[in-house]
């Protein structure tokens, strides 16, 4: 109830709830009290199906104390719990509150769990079936709708069971990008290079760089060009983890392949984000799914 934008609300919901409660007791009242005209026979009157008559009785005693002690239940419930508008009950219970008893309990419980593995290290970690059974499920619930079920990842997301790393393949290096993300920018550097020539010539060189179909006489022209590249990609092409630029002469590509995809690139940039679990996963978590992710590559883990 504390986002009614005015408190008329939560007194309408309080007076409109007692005055129902009260009109169930007063109606409870009066039927106890009224008494139908009889016949004879003790009927109102009223036949159905030609034989089937209605009788004068008062409702067995019973029956009324049900009446009254569901008003009685109610009048109980809702001084203890939230019910009338702005009135929080006297329990102090909310659904907000046990909720987060609930996690914390489960967190609780699950920490235990995770406790067995955090002496293991990476390599026991990928022998250890249990972990990696955990591993699995936390990989298919928070990783997979991005780089797929099967962890070979898609256009614009990478694939996780190659040893192309943008950011270094060692656990710590995929502890940390799962944990706090990673933004990565490619600028468009059209204007830079020059011309849509020369853009087109430096496209070619880069397909050069990894073997690709290019044509030679342009990948030798576009080679002065690559001078804009290589403070990210290096000079010699093989990129830079620390920077999360990839490696151009080993045919992975993450966004598509082809020339004219390249001077796409190279006119607009890029960019990409992968968003931080900190907060959403426990650092036992974080640790086992990175633990799988690694031996995704050097295990062979992915089915």
């Amino acid at each position: 109830m504390s986002d009614f934008f005015s408190s008329g609300w939560s007194w309408f919901i309080l007076v409109s709830t007692l005055v129902s409660i009260a009109a169930c007791m007063v109606g409870l009242v009066v039927v106890m009290g009224k008494k139908v005209k009889a016949t004879p026979d003790n009927t109102t009157g009223h036949v159905w199906d030609e034989d089937l008559k209605e009788s004068n009785n008062p409702l067995p005693a019973w029956w009324i104390g049900l009446f009254v002690l569901t008003v009685v239940f109610s009048l109980a419930y809702l001084y203890l719990y939230p019910g009338l508008g702005s009135f929080s009950g006297s329990s102090g219970w909310s659904s907000t509150n046990r909720y987060k008893q609930e996690v914390e309990a489960g967190e609780k419980t699950m920490k235990a769990v995770y406790a067995q593995f955090g002496n293991l290290n990476t390599e026991q970690l990928t022998e250890n079936t249990q972990a990696m059974a955990m591993a699995q499920r936390l990989y298919l619930n928070n990783c997979a709708t991005c780089h797929g079920s099967d962890a070979r990842g898609s256009k614009g997301f990478p694939n996780l069971t190659d040893k192309d790393w943008l950011h270094g393949g060692k656990l710590e290096n995929i502890v940390e990008t799962v944990t706090n993300g990673r933004v990565a920018n490619m600028p468009a550097l059209g204007a830079a290079v020059g011309n849509s020539d020369d853009v087109r010539d430096l496209a070619n060189y880069v397909l050069s760089l990894s073997g690709s179909p290019h044509d030679s006489l342009r990948a030798g022209l576009g080679k002065s060009k690559y001078s804009s590249c290589a403070a990210c990609h290096g000079v010699d092409g093989k990129g830079n983890s620390a920077l999360g630029a990839p490696n151009l002469t080993d045919d992975v590509w993450l966004h598509g392949w082809g020339k004219e995809f390249i001077i796409e690139m190279i006119n607009n940039g890029k960019a990409n984000a992968m968003p931080a679990q900190k907060g959403r996963l426990s650092d036992e978590q974080i640790k086992l799914v990175s633990a799988y992710v690694w031996g995704l590559s050097n295990k062979g883990l992915a089915k």
